[in-house]
């Protein structure tokens, strides 16, 4: 059966609980502060007119930084220069960010208004090494609450098992993709003193 309307998938799922409504806030609260404060990584999600993208963000603190209670300032390090979730932004400033905490079963998830800015002041709050963010992600918040664990849980994200044994690297992928143009052992041998000196 295929769900195509709000009431047959309101009939299947039912009414959510006074919790599950109950935990959003429209702006930081000091638990959600304290919470997103831990966070060193979050997921970018941006939409555009070619579709919606999910772009990984880090940051070896912090990974946004708190203007006000309404807002917040996610910088744009070094990355593979794509620009994919910053050409949404400035067409479609709908964004949702969610952070996880290591350790952490619960998300705290953000859905709000973006701008990009490149202000001298602002990207020089970020500065690190004499290196600054080209741009700097603006979020205007609409709502934060956190997400259930379930997800986490079920995945053992956490678990400190190494999943990674015999995956393709990013060589083998380039190599897959363009023939063995470009990519193979070469590329991944290459990467980790590429990622040290350009991780800011």
């Amino acid at each position: 059966m295929t769900i195509d309307t709000l009431e047959k998938l309101e009939a299947l799922y039912g009414t959510p609980g006074a919790p599950t409504l109950r935990k959003v806030a429209r702006r930081m609260t000091p638990a959600y502060r304290a919470w997103i404060a831990r966070s060193r990584f979050c997921v970018l999600t941006t939409v555009g007119p070619e579709g919606t993208d999910g772009s990984p963000r880090g940051d070896d603190g912090p990974v946004v930084l708190e203007l006000d209670p309404g807002r917040l300032a996610l910088p744009d390090w070094r990355g593979n220069d794509r620009i994919d979730s910053l050409r949404n932004v400035v067409r479609d400033g709908r964004v949702s960010l969610m952070f996880l905490v290591r350790g952490s079963t619960n998300a705290v998830r953000v859905n709000g208004q973006a701008t990009l800015s490149a202000d001298p002041e602002l990207l020089a709050r970020f500065e690190r090494g004499g290196k600054l963010p080209r741009s700097v992600i603006l979020v205007e918040i609409g709502e934060i609450y956190f997400q259930c664990a379930r997800a986490v849980m079920r995945a053992g994200l956490w678990s400190g098992a190494d999943d990674s044994a015999g995956l393709p690297t990013a060589g083998d992928i380039l190599a897959e993709m363009t023939e063995g143009a470009v990519g193979g052992a070469a590329y991944d041998a290459a990467w980790p003193g590429r990622a040290a000196a350009s991780l800011w």
